[in-house]
């Protein structure tokens, strides 16, 4: 049986964290830091490469940082620059983060292991509908005091007060739209390049965010009207579908939320063709997998538990897992085994095996 392994990366296995200057101010990690931090990282995974060589694999990652400081940057050229919509800076990350992770192809050649990573900038679908478009939470980029946020909104901004400083000032940040992945547009492409035995880097960040484009249809033509004004004109035949065109919206999407569909998508699909694959998710992150009662005198780590019993916690009022942490994870957890997967994981990188032995991380099984 085929054996797929989903690797979803956290920011902190791309950019290192907790760095402080002389003056206990943090350290926003630049390319060579991050450069330095990826190569140390794919140490990590060619152990692995190395340890289950008949296995297949795919990389996912997220970006928050790395978009941040995009949007960072384009804050500070106002106005002399243009502003970058979410769907093109998580489009840059994709590049720009595929090229840091595949250098792992040289710790794989120095291994003399011939695996291929290849990246490949990914559109994830999501419903025009979704509840979040209407009520936005998802804080992204960097700070504001109350005027300057009022300034923001009047671009056009969502912008909600984040905290009050230790003065009592308000502190203002954006807040976008985080949608539910539905669908992958790139798919057949990934799935290609598993039969070559290619790794994929692929839905970075969560995907860029479109959705469909549902046609005009007027004068016996179907028009399809994409962002700025764009249009794709074609003859319209009654009783024909729409065509699958697709768009950019302002959003962004969780990455373990897209890592779990792409997963229950490569299962669906290998079904349909009559053939049996395995499919597992790892979520590596900076903590040594789930925990109740995290940093509390009687915290307690989840080793291995069932979905329904993890569903169960997850479940509770009040939640038990950080809504902008840990939350994200055991959600992509569950949807991804009640709709199939053998298992997911959560754990550090270097605890890989120590997880897969029950030993360290979380295990959720069916």
């Amino acid at each position: 049986m085929k054996k797929i392994r989903i690797f979803a990366f956290g920011g902190n296995e791309v950019a290192p964290v907790g760095m402080k200057d002389k003056d206990g101010k943090a350290i926003n990690p630049d390319i060579a830091m991050q450069w330095q931090r990826t190569a140390e990282t794919g140490k990590l995974v060619a152990d692995i490469f190395e340890k289950h060589p008949q296995d297949r694999y795919v990389i996912t990652h997220g970006n928050g940082p790395q978009v941040g400081n995009i949007l960072m940057r384009a804050e500070m050229c106002r106005p002399e620059l243009f502003p970058l919509p979410l769907d093109v800076c998580v489009a840059d990350t994709q590049g720009a983060m595929s090229f840091m992770m595949a250098q792992l192809n040289n710790e794989l050649n120095i291994r003399g292991i011939d695996n291929l990573l290849a990246g490949i900038v990914t559109q994830v679908v999501v419903d025009k509908d979704d509840p979040d478009f209407k009520h936005p939470s998802k804080y992204v980029g960097q700070s504001y005091n109350a005027e300057e946020a009022k300034q923001r909104q009047a671009d056009g901004w969502t912008m909600k007060m984040y905290k009050k400083d230790a003065s009592g000032n308000e502190i203002w940040r954006r807040v976008v739209p985080s949608p539910v992945p539905t669908d992958i547009v790139e798919i057949d492409a990934i799935e290609a390049m598993l039969e070559k035995g290619i790794v994929p880097i692929t839905v970075g960040g969560g995907g860029i965010p479109v959705r469909e484009v549902t046609p005009e249809i007027k004068d016996g033509k179907e028009i399809y009207t994409t962002n700025y004004g764009v249009k794709y004109v074609k003859p319209s035949k009654p009783g024909a579908k729409p065509l699958k065109m697709y768009t950019g919206v302002e959003a962004v999407i969780d990455k373990d939320l897209a890592s779990a569909l792409l997963g229950c998508m490569l299962m669906k699909r290998a079904k349909a063709r009559g053939e049996e694959v395995e499919v597992s998710l790892t979520i590596f992150t900076g903590e040594d997998g789930a925990k109740l009662n995290y940093q509390k005198p009687d915290e307690k780590s989840l080793r291995v538990i069932k979905v329904s019993e993890l569903e169960a916690i997850y479940n509770q009022v009040p939640p038990p897992f950080p809504a902008g942490s840990m939350g994200p994870k055991i959600k992509a957890v569950i949807e991804f085994i009640k709709n199939g997967g053998s298992v997911a994981y959560i754990s550090k990188t270097e605890l890989f095996e120590e997880t897969l032995a029950g030993k360290a991380g979380t295990t959720v099984l069916p």
